[in-house]
């Protein structure tokens, strides 16, 4: 069983920075990979980015590559999403979510566990 809880979210000017943390609790974090996702009001939860298990290769949706950036600290058990040139579109509820061994897949429902998620609003 993981429990994940995100924080770092909150209201940010387009172009503004922001860093969400996604702390895990357990002793095999290193053998999760994790993602994120965000959902917007009215739409359906979409992929932004994910990190692989073990080698800790990336991948990004193409609306946040470039831009945004996962990583893991696994000794704190803790995953990151550092959100640069934010925009409005980027406003959502972002959630962090954990997939043992996963091959890396962008689909929600690949991943067993889920956070709360925490608001991120970008204005204009």
């Amino acid at each position: 069983q993981v429990q994940l809880v995100e924080s770092g979210g909150g209201l940010v000017q387009a172009g503004g920075s922001l860093r969400l943390s996604c702390a895990a609790s357990g002793r095999t974090f290193s053998t999760y990979t994790m993602g994120w996702f965000r959902q917007a009001p009215g739409k359906e939860r979409e992929f932004v980015a994910r990190i692989i298990w073990g080698g800790g290769r990336t991948y990004y949706a193409d609306s946040v590559k470039g831009r945004f950036t996962i990583s893991r600290d696994n000794a704190v058990n803790t995953v990151y999403l550092h959100m640069n040139s934010l925009k409005p579109e980027d406003t959502a509820v972002y959630y962090c979510a954990a997939d043992w061994l996963g091959s890396g897949s962008p689909r929600p429902r690949e991943y067993e566990y889920w956070g709360q998620g925490t608001q991120v609003t970008v204005s204009s």
